[in-house]
């Protein structure tokens, strides 16, 4: 016996070699000259099945293995080798797409022995198959139908309900940009400013051309009082559509809450770069000198485009005003 078992190894040992060169048929002969030699030793068999693997003869990897790990069992073999087994059943299922007995068997080798390959390999089987069942659960038509109830809801005024309804449609369609641009209006409406500005920026980002994302984000941030990044948002709008009366209105009235506290403009407007800039250039010193003392040149200094482009600047910034 103990002569058949050296034998036994020595075609193990030529089977790795030949595994090594890729020479996978060869390397299946001398590995299943080892089982007949000793057919009670694992690692045989765990070798026999990495070739299989190689080969992508999945289902031959699995039974191959199986049957090593109910003879490493039943001879109380290492358990990093059970392990290491049942990490390359788990592997042949994931490659044949059967994630669920893939994350079966990975979850079993890690009973056996923790490995960092083996819990990698689990979480990517994982995600698989959330991934699986996320992109199952989709369905445009019904999107369509929550995002229907969801409307119906804002109108009523039951806005948490409309939350729930828009979430759900997101669910089942979420590349539609619209239903993320609703959902942040039942946010604001909710004072769930942040969430709000999420579902902006996602459906901003799905859709640039989209007018009411930007719409929405600006009246979310005008409702946190962050007028200079509302006014960003507004204008943005504006350049989607110059005639857009919602954009232009909110962009005036985020401009007037700037204007209030003159100290906080002053504060603002210093720590604007471009602002500083102009504010320093002699000329336009000048120009700002004379508009005190002369307002009618003012309108000979609009014609130059440059100099009309600098004072609408400290205009926004809210250090002068034209009447």
């Amino acid at each position: 016996m103990d002569e058949k078992k050296e034998q036994a190894f020595r075609s193990k040992e030529a089977g790795n070699l030949c595994y090594k060169k890729k020479s996978f048929d060869s390397a299946i002969e001398h590995y299943k000259k080892a089982i007949e030699l000793d057919s009670q030793e694992i690692t045989f068999y765990t070798n026999l099945g990495a070739v299989y693997f190689e080969q992508k003869e999945y289902n031959k990897c699995i039974d191959t293995c199986k049957e090593g790990v109910d003879i490493g069992r039943s001879n109380r073999a290492d358990f990093k080798v059970v392990a290491k087994a049942l990490t390359r059943i788990g592997n042949a299922y994931k490659q044949l797409d059967d994630l669920e007995s893939a994350k079966l068997h990975l979850e079993k080798s890690l009973t056996e022995h923790r490995t960092p390959a083996t819990q990698e390999l689990l979480s990517t089987v994982i995600r698989q198959i959330k991934e699986k069942e996320r992109l199952a659960y989709e369905d445009p038509q019904k999107a369509e139908e929550e995002k229907a109830k969801g409307n119906q809801l804002f109108q009523k005024g039951d806005y948490a309900a409309a939350v729930k309804c828009y979430s759900e449609a997101i669910q089942r369609n979420p590349k539609d940009a619209k239903i993320y641009s609703n959902r942040a209006a039942a946010y604001t409406k909710l004072a769930a400013f942040d969430l709000g500005l999420k579902d902006c920026d996602e459906c901003i980002k799905m859709d640039p051309q989209f007018i009411k994302g930007f719409l929405r984000k600006g009246n979310l941030l005008k409702a946190m009082k962050q007028y200079s990044k509302a006014m960003d948002a507004y204008q943005l709008a504006l350049d989607i559509d110059s005639n857009c009366t919602e954009a232009s209105e909110g962009y005036r009235a985020c401009l007037m809450e700037q204007n209030k506290d003159p100290e906080e403009v002053r504060k603002r407007a210093m720590g604007d770069p471009e602002v500083q800039r102009i504010l320093q250039d002699p000329a336009m010193r000048l120009i700002l000198e004379q508009m005190q003392t002369d307002p009618k040149a003012l309108r000979d200094h609009l014609q130059n485009p440059e100099v009309n482009q600098k004072i609408q600047k400290l205009m926004e910034a809210g250090l002068i005003a034209i009447k």
